[in-house]
C-alpha cells in the first residue's frame, strides 16, 4: 500500500469513528429510557422491555429486506458504495429521532416503540456498510485491531449516554410532564444526523469495488463460520443488551445496591464504559504493533481508566474496579493476540462473574455485573471479522446476515424481563449466562472455515 493510500484510509477511518460514536450514544440511551417510560406509562419489566424489542427487531426485519434483495437483485451495497449506504442510514436514523417529539407530545407508548423501530433500521444500514468498510480499509491481518478501535469509539458514545442522558431525563428535564423530557434531546439527536449525513456527502471516502460478478442466491450460507457466526452475534448482542437494560433495575435492589434511578445511571456508564476500555485495549492486542510497544500502553491504558474512574465517582469504587481491569489484561496477553482464544478466554470469565453475581448480593454481586462490561469488549468485532473471513464478493451479503442477528437484542431481553416479572430481577441474570456458552464454543471451534469450491 502506498503512503498516499494510507492517508486517505486513515482520514476515512477517522471520519467513520464519530459514526460509530453516535450509534453507541443513541443505542445506550435506551438503557435510560427503559426505566423512564416504565414511570411514565406505569409499566412491567416485560411491557417496558419492548423498547429493546421494538429497536433491536427494525435490524432483523431491515437485515431481512437486505438480504432478499441480494439474493434476488444482486449485493445493494456493492451496487451503490459504503459512501450512499452510510448517507441514507443517518438519514433515515434522523427521522426516527424526530419522531421522538410528536411521541411525547402524543403521550403514546406505541408511537415511542415506531419510532424507535424507524431509528433502528437506519442503524441497520449503518450496520451492514460501515463494518465491512472499516476491517476492509487496510491490510486484512489488522482488521480485527481496526473494527475493534472503531468500536472502542462506539463504547465511547455508550459510555456517555447514561451519564448525559441520565441528566438530562431525571434531573435537567425532571419537571416535565409525562414523557415530555425527552423532546429537546431526541430533536438535537436528529438535527446531529442529518449534519452528519451531509458532512459524509462531502468527504472523500475510498470507493471499493469487487472485480468479480456477485450473483444473486444464497451462496453466503454455504460459508459454515458465517453461519456459527450469526448465532454468536444474536447471543452477544442478546445477552450484552439484556444486562444492559435490567441493570438500572439490578442495582436499584435494596439486596443489591438500594440507591435510586439516577445514581444507578452512573454504574450503567461504568458498565459500557469497560466495553471502551476493553476495545481500545483489543485493538492494541490484535494490531501488529511489536509486542514491547503493547506490553507498555496496555498497562498505561488501565491505569488511565483506573484514574478517570476514581475521579468521576471515587477511589474506593476505582479500587474495586481495578481488579477487573488486571484480570481483563491478563485475559489479553493469555489470548496472546488471536481472536477466537482471546474470544473464548473472556467468554468463560464472563460465565463465571455471571455465576458469582447469581449466588450472591451487595457489592460483589454489583460489581461482578459491571466487571461484564470488560470482557464483551472485543466479542463483536472478534465475531464480525471470524465471521466474514473468507467471504470476498460475499462480504456485504454476509454482514447483512450479521446484522440480522442483532435480533438477540429484542428477543433475549424480553426474556429476561419475563422472568424479573415472574421470579425477581436478580434472577433474570440467568438468562445471558446462555450466550456466553455459545460464544466460548464458536471461539473455540465454531469459527473455523472450511473451503468452499
Amino acid at each position: 500500500m502506498s503512503d498516499n493510500s494510507a492517508n486517505i484510509y486513515r482520514r476515512a477511518f477517522v471520519g467513520l469513528t464519530f459514526l460509530f460514536f453516535m450509534w453507541g450514544f443513541m443505542t445506550a440511551l435506551n438503557d435510560i429510557l427503559i426505566p423512564y417510560l416504565q414511570d411514565a406509562f406505569t409499566l412491567t419489566h416485560t411491557k417496558a422491555m419492548l423498547i429493546q424489542f421494538a429497536f433491536f427487531t427494525s435490524y432483523f426485519i431491515g437485515s431481512v429486506i437486505y438480504f432478499i434483495i441480494s439474493v434476488y437483485k444482486g449485493d445493494p451495497i456493492n451496487k451503490i458504495g459504503y459512501k450512499k449506504g452510510i448517507i441514507i442510514g443517518l438519514i433515515v436514523s434522523g427521522i426516527g429521532a424526530l419522531l421522538f417529539y410528536p411521541a411525547a407530545q402524543f403521550h403514546m407508548y406505541g408511537f415511542f416503540l415506531s419510532a424507535l423501530f424507524i431509528m433502528g433500521l437506519g442503524f441497520t444500514l449503518l450496520q451492514i456498510a460501515a463494518n465491512p468498510y472499516v476491517a476492509i480499509l487496510g491490510s486484512p491481518d489488522s482488521a480485527s485491531s481496526r473494527l475493534n478501535l472503531a468500536q472502542g469509539f462506539n463504547s465511547l458514545g455508550t459510555t456517555v449516554a447514561p451519564i448525559l442522558g441520565g441528566y438530562l431525563v431525571f434531573i435537567f428535564f425532571k419537571g416535565s410532564t409525562g414523557a415530555d423530557a425527552v423532546k429537546v434531546p431526541y430533536l438535537v439527536f436528529a438535527l446531529i444526523f442529518m449534519i452528519m449525513a451531509f458532512a459524509i456527502s462531502k468527504t472523500p471516502l475510498p470507493r471499493f469495488t469487487n472485480p468479480d460478478e456477485v450473483k444473486p442466491g444464497f451462496q453466503a450460507l454455504k460459508y459454515p463460520q458465517l453461519v456459527f457466526g450469526m448465532i454468536a452475534i444474536f447471543m452477544y448482542v442478546g445477552g450484552e443488551v439484556s444486562i444492559g437494560s435490567m441493570l438500572i433495575s439490578y442495582i436499584t435492589l435494596p439486596e443489591i445496591a438500594g440507591i435510586n434511578a439516577a445514581e444507578a445511571s452512573i454504574y450503567v456508564s461504568i458498565y459500557w464504559g469497560g466495553q471502551m476500555i476493553g476495545r481500545f485495549l483489543g485493538a492494541i492486542s490484535l494490531s501488529d504493533t511489536n509486542n514491547l510497544k503493547k506490553y507498555i500502553s496496555m498497562p498505561l491504558i488501565s491505569i488511565a481508566a483506573y484514574v478517570i474512574i476514581g475521579l468521576t465517582t471515587s477511589f474506593a469504587s476505582a479500587n474495586i474496579y481495578l481488579v477487573f481491569l488486571i484480570l481483563n489484561l491478563m485475559g489479553f496477553f493469555i489470548g496472546k493476540s488471536l481472536p477466537n482464544r482471546t474470544l473464548y478466554i473472556f467468554a468463560f470469565i464472563n460465565i463465571i462473574f455471571l455465576a458469582i453475581a447469581l449466588s450472591t448480593t451487595g457489592e460483589i454481586a454489583l460489581w461482578t455485573i459491571i466487571g461484564i462490561g470488560l470482557f464483551n469488549s472485543i466479542m463483536w468485532s472478534n465475531i464480525f471479522t471470524l465471521a466474514i473471513s473468507g467471504l470476498g464478493k460475499y462480504t456485504s451479503q454476509g454482514s447483512s446476515l450479521l446484522v440480522m442477528m442483532i435480533l438477540g437484542g429484542a428477543l433475549l431481553p424480553l426474556i429476561m424481563g419475563m422472568i424479573a416479572d415472574g421470579y425477581g430481577v436478580h434472577i433474570s441474570f440467568i438468562v445471558p449466562v446462555a450466550s456466553y456458552i455459545y460464544i466460548a464454543f464458536y471461539g473455540i471451534r465454531g469459527y473455523k472455515p472450511k473451503n468452499i469450491s
